[in-house]
C-alpha cells in the first residue's frame, strides 16, 4: 500500500491529528430468497441470514481497527429493498422492520438500511403498502432507515410519489417529535439512486448486486483543509485542485485496504469505496471549513458553488486512481446539521436553502439533514422534493432530499438530535404555495437526455 515509510508517518498524522477515518464499512445482504407467501416465514428467514451473514461484521472491523489504527466508525448493513419482498408476502410491512431492528441488534451494528421502495415509473406490488407504513416503522424501531426512489433520468419523475413522500416525511416527524423527530432523519428521497451506496439513510442492496457484499465509504474533510491551510495564499486554483486530488488519493487508499481486507475475512466480494467526503459536528471535519480555505469568507457567499465543483471534481479524480472499486455516491456531501461550518453559515443567514439547493447541482447526492420549520405543509415538503429531483434527473445524477420538520419550533431555533446526525437551526421556507402543482400528480416526464440509447 505505502512505498516508504514518509507515507507511513503521514497517514498516522492523518489518523490522529486530522480526523481521518474510514466513516463505515457496509454489508449489503441479498434478501431475494427470503421472499415467502407467508409474511411470518419470510421474517424469520430475514432474520436468520443477517445473522448469519453479519455475524462477524462488527468484530471484523474492530481488528481492523486493532491492526492498522484507522477508526471505522460506522458498521451497517443494507438490505434488498423490503417493497420487493411485501409485495410477494402481503401482510403489514411493518412486521419486516422490526424484524430489520430486532437482526441489527444481534449483530452490534450502528444502522441497517433497505427498507425502501423504488417507485421511479410507478408503483408495483408491496410499494405503496410499504411507503404508507414508512412513518410508524421508523417510529418503532431504532437502527432501521428507509428510502424511497421517486424518479430517474432514464423514467422522469413519479409525481404521485413525490406527493406521499411530502405527507410521509410531516408523519414521520409528527411520530417521533419527543425523539427529535428522529424518524425524519432516517429517511430520504432519492431521484437516480444507486445499488451500491454505504451510508445511510439511502443505503440498500441492489438486485444487481451479489449475494453479499462489502462496501467502505471513507471521510476525511480535515485532512483536505489541512493541506489546504499549508499553501500559500496566492496558490492559482488549478494547484489547489492538484493537492485536493493528491490527498482523495491517500484517503482512498486507506478505504481500498479496509475494505479489502474486511471483505476477505468475512468471505464476502469486495463491493466498492465510496470517496464521499462525510463531515461530522466536530471541530476540524467540516466540507464547508474546505470552501473556506479554498477563499470564501464564509460557506454560502458567492463563490461557494464553484468551489464546490471543484473540490468534488478533484476528489473523484484523486479517488479513481486509487481504486478500481470507486461506486456509490462518491463526492462531497452536504448535511447541514452534520457539518459544524454549514451550521454555523446556517446560523449566519448566508447558507440559505436556494443556496444549497444549487450547490446540490455539482456535489453529492442533495438536500441534506436540513431542519424545516414544524408547521410546513406536506405540498411544501413535496414540492422541495421536486426542484432536487428534477435537478438529478436533468444532470443524471443522484440527487435526495432528507429533510426534518421540526415539530413545535420556528425558523431560528435550532433542534439537536446527538451524535454524527448533529445538530441545526431551523432554515426559512418560501412562503406562497405549491399546492395547486404538486395536487396534479401525474408524472414529469424523462428529458430527451434519456434517449442515449
Amino acid at each position: 500500500m505505502y512505498n516508504d515509510i514518509g507515507d507511513i508517518l503521514e497517514t498516522i498524522s492523518m489518523i490522529r491529528d486530522k480526523n481521518l477515518d474510514v466513516r463505515t464499512t457496509t454489508m449489503g445482504i441479498s434478501l431475494l430468497d427470503c421472499a415467502d407467501s407467508d409474511i411470518d416465514r419470510s421474517c424469520e428467514k430475514i432474520y436468520e441470514k443477517i445473522c448469519r451473514k453479519a455475524e462477524h461484521l462488527v468484530e471484523t472491523g474492530e481488528k481492523i481497527t486493532g491492526k492498522y489504527g484507522i477508526p471505522i466508525v460506522n458498521k451497517r448493513v443494507s438490505v434488498t429493498p423490503i417493497a420487493m419482498l411485501a409485495g410477494v408476502s402481503g401482510g403489514d410491512p411493518v412486521k419486516y422492520a422490526r424484524t430489520l431492528d430486532r437482526a441489527a441488534h444481534t449483530v452490534g451494528i450502528d444502522f441497517i438500511g433497505g427498507y425502501s421502495a423504488l417507485v421511479q415509473k410507478g408503483f408495483s406490488a408491496g410499494d405503496r403498502e410499504l411507503i404508507e407504513s414508512i412513518p410508524q416503522a421508523l417510529a418503532e424501531t431504532q437502527l432501521v432507515c428507509s428510502s424511497v426512489n421517486i424518479g430517474s433520468t432514464k423514467a422522469g419523475i413519479n409525481m404521485d410519489a413525490v406527493a406521499l413522500m411530502g405527507r410521509q416525511i410531516q408523519k414521520a416527524a409528527l411520530l417521533t417529535k419527543d425523539n427529535q423527530c428522529m424518524g425524519a432523519a432516517k429517511l430520504v428521497v432519492f431521484c437516480n439512486a444507486v445499488e451500491d451506496n454505504p451510508f445511510m439513510a439511502g443505503a440498500f442492496h441492489g438486485v444487481g448486486e451479489a449475494d453479499s457484499v462489502l462496501s467502505v465509504g471513507v471521510s476525511g474533510p480535515g485532512v483536505v483543509r489541512s493541506v489546504l491551510h499549508d499553501l500559500p495564499d496566492d496558490a492559482p486554483l488549478n494547484e489547489v485542485a492538484e493537492t485536493i486530488k493528491k490527498t482523495a488519493f491517500k484517503i482512498t487508499r486507506v478505504g481500498q485496504l479496509v475494505g479489502s481486507e474486511a471483505a476477505a475475512a468475512l468471505g464476502v466480494p469486495f463491493g466498492i469505496v465510496d470517496l464521499s467526503l462525510a463531515p461530522t459536528p466536530a471541530i476540524g471535519d467540516s466540507v464547508a471549513r474546505i470552501l473556506e480555505e479554498i477563499g470564501l469568507e464564509q460557506c454560502g457567499t458567492h463563490g461557494t458553488t464553484a468551489a464546490l465543483a471543484m473540490l468534488n471534481d478533484a476528489v473523484k479524480k484523486g479517488g479513481v486512481m486509487a481504486s478500481s472499486s470507486v461506486g456509490g455516491l462518491s463526492g462531497a456531501f452536504i448535511p447541514v446539521s452534520e457539518d459544524e461550518g454549514m451550521i454555523a453559515a446556517a446560523r449566519s443567514g448566508n447558507l440559505v436553502l436556494e443556496k444549497l439547493e444549487a450547490m446540490t447541482a455539482v456535489c453529492s447526492v442533495g438536500l441534506d439533514m436540513i431542519v424545516i420549520p414544524g408547521d410546513t405543509t406536506p405540498e411544501t415538503i413535496s414540492a422541495i422534493i421536486a426542484d432536487e429531483a428534477a435537478i438529478g434527473m436533468v444532470n443524471s445524477k443522484t440527487t435526495a432530499v432528507r429533510v426534518i420538520p421540526a415539530i413545535g419550533l420556528k425558523s431560528g431555533e435550532e433542534l439537536n438530535f446527538g451524535g454524527l446526525l448533529g445538530y441545526g437551526p431551523v432554515m426559512d421556507l418560501k412562503n406562497p404555495s405549491p399546492a395547486k402543482m404538486i395536487r396534479r400528480g401525474g408524472r414529469i416526464p424523462a428529458p430527451l437526455q434519456s434517449l442515449k440509447n
